[in-house]
């Protein structure tokens, strides 16, 4: 495929920096967010702003999408004036959001009857700093053939794209990796508090594992924030990891496959989320252990 124009849906935390990315590579790139305002910065970097999706569709050769959930891209796709009403043979819909699997390939399914455009379920990880970087892990799904024709377009985004099987399976990947990342995050909570009270400097903990066994990407990135309580910027949120945790326990469910840690995570994730923290960043979920101020 040369040059394809591309079509981004979803000007959020990674839309943004993923676009930014793909216009720093020569991709023609049009936008479209439901909050218009979203798209300042990537349009004054080059973007083609589009306030109809019909239009986008109809001049993209490769729609992508990185939405907030399961009912998003729904409506997105197949909603009134949706991306299936433009969509046309030949086309390659790729969605980065994270989002059910079986509704996924329920989607692709549909979607491929009606139009003939294909479908690439492909989740992220790295966060906004491997958004940025254009580092961050592709874990795909559907037709190896397509995959491969789209690896270009890709490869200013990724420093990896893995197949993992047919449409749905970059989902489920997703899903494993966040109940890997949410369950780390947790448990990193209440070792930041524990370290402290006993006398710790809870700071310097991610620099003495560094390099270990319990070393990891969010143990260096949010746990000096946990220790400073330095809260204020958001680069993901309790909301999105508890959906993640809510989706792998269903998935676990679905396939008869016992998940405890997932279990008891998604409610400490949920309690945390209920007392006003489901927009914040997960860093703040060290205050659920260390003592309330007077």
């Amino acid at each position: 495929m040369a040059q394809p124009t591309i079509g981004f849906i979803g000007m959020g935390l990674m839309g943004v920096p993923m676009t930014l990315r793909l216009l720093g590579a020569g991709f023609e790139v049009r936008v479209w967010n439901r909050s218009i305002d979203k798209c300042a910065g990537v349009v004054s970097a080059g973007a083609i702003l589009t306030d109809k999706l019909d239009d986008l569709v109809r001049h993209s050769d490769i729609v992508m999408l990185c939405v907030t959930d399961t009912a998003a891209v729904s409506d997105i796709v197949f909603g009134e004036a949706g991306v299936a009403n433009s969509a046309r043979a030949g086309q390659v819909l790729v969605d980065f959001s994270s989002i059910e699997p079986q509704a996924t390939r329920m989607m692709a399914e549909r979607l491929y009857t009606t139009s003939g455009c294909i479908w690439i379920d492909a989740p992220v990880s790295g966060g906004v700093a491997g958004a940025e970087q254009g580092t961050l892990a592709i874990m795909a799904g559907g037709s190896e053939d397509v995959l491969a024709t789209i690896r270009p377009v890709l490869a200013p985004l990724s420093q990896r794209v893995t197949r993992v099987g047919d449409v749905g399976s970059g989902q489920v990947t997703k899903i494993c990796n966040q109940m890997l990342v949410s369950c780390n995050v947790l448990v990193m909570a209440e070792v930041m508090a524990l370290a402290e009270k006993a006398g710790v400097d809870a700071e310097q903990i991610p620099v003495a594992l560094k390099g270990g066994f319990a070393d990891s990407i969010p143990l260096q990135l949010t746990g000096p924030r946990m220790a400073k309580r330095d809260f204020d910027e958001v680069k993901w949120h309790v909301k999105t990891l508890l959906k993640d945790l809510d989706m792998a326990n269903n998935l676990a469910k679905i396939m008869n496959s016992s998940a405890p840690m997932v279990g008891l995570g998604a409610e400490l994730m949920r309690l945390h989320a209920s007392q006003g923290n489901a927009e914040r960043d997960p860093c703040t979920l060290v205050s659920m252990y260390v003592e309330k101020p007077e």
